[in-house]
């Protein structure tokens, strides 16, 4: 694991949660220089949006995004050459190498991985991050768990979480988790994003099921990143 990773995980994170929901934010980012700084800043209040009562929920079998209309937008800031390339979410058991989506927006999405959506942006562009995967095991499977199947303390449960991005330039980018929405239809507030986020999105029923889950996380810190582990073997695999 990560020292960085490790000691926020064993020291820093719990005091920040004991303390009045303080949240940490990072500052100076995107003129990153190798040390963390962080100020204090006050949490917001976990939007989360219920299931109907009586509703049914299937076995998932994908996120599909062919519906999602996706606008054009240029990548302003960052270098230009970082992309996601692991997501992991300790305490849900998630851990995948992200890659570049094939096709377009209307190609089923690969199992096996998390993906990026390349018209939003990269960690340390001061925007939206937007990674999504499959509601199944060993993907995005337990988000749906938690938020649909309201297994483990439901989606409120997932507040507070840290979830950690690894990029292709060795860094680690530590978030945590502030909102649950369910049931979403489009992507307007990650593209109206003007902080550095990470959205973390799943299905929430078969294919065809119009809304997602998606999870908002704010930035908390960035550090340097061992390279093996900032680079893991992705095995992609068609599960359409």
């Amino acid at each position: 694991m990560n020292p960085l990773v490790s000691t926020l995980r064993e020291r820093l994170i719990p005091a920040v949660l004991t303390a009045a929901g303080v949240t940490l934010i990072a500052a100076g980012l995107l003129n990153y220089s190798g040390s963390a700084q962080a100020i204090p800043l006050d949490s917001a209040e976990p939007t989360v949006v219920t299931a109907s009562p009586g509703e049914s929920h299937p076995l998932p079998t994908l996120p599909p995004l062919a519906s999602v209309p996706l606008p054009s937008v240029a990548p302003s800031s960052g270098p230009s050459d970082r992309v996601a390339t692991r997501v992991v979410v300790d305490a849900l058991g998630i851990d995948l190498p992200v890659i570049k989506p094939k096709g377009n927006s209307s190609t089923y999405p690969q199992c096996d991985v998390a993906m990026y959506i390349q018209q939003l942006f990269q960690p340390g562009s001061g925007k939206a991050t937007y990674i999504y995967a499959h509601a199944r095991d060993g993907m995005f499977g337990p988000i749906y768990e938690r938020a649909i199947l309201k297994k483990n303390g439901g989606p409120k449960s997932m507040v507070g979480m840290s979830a950690e991005v690894y990029t292709s330039d060795d860094l680690v980018f530590l978030y945590e988790v502030t909102k649950v929405y369910l049931h979403q239809t489009d992507l307007k507030a990650p593209f109206a994003a003007t902080t550095e986020q990470l959205w973390l999105q799943t299905s929430e029923g078969p294919k065809g099921t119009p809304g997602k889950t998606q999870l908002l996380a704010d930035f908390v810190l960035v550090g340097a990143a061992d390279h093996k582990a900032a680079h893991p073997t992705a095995h992609p695999v068609s599960c359409g």
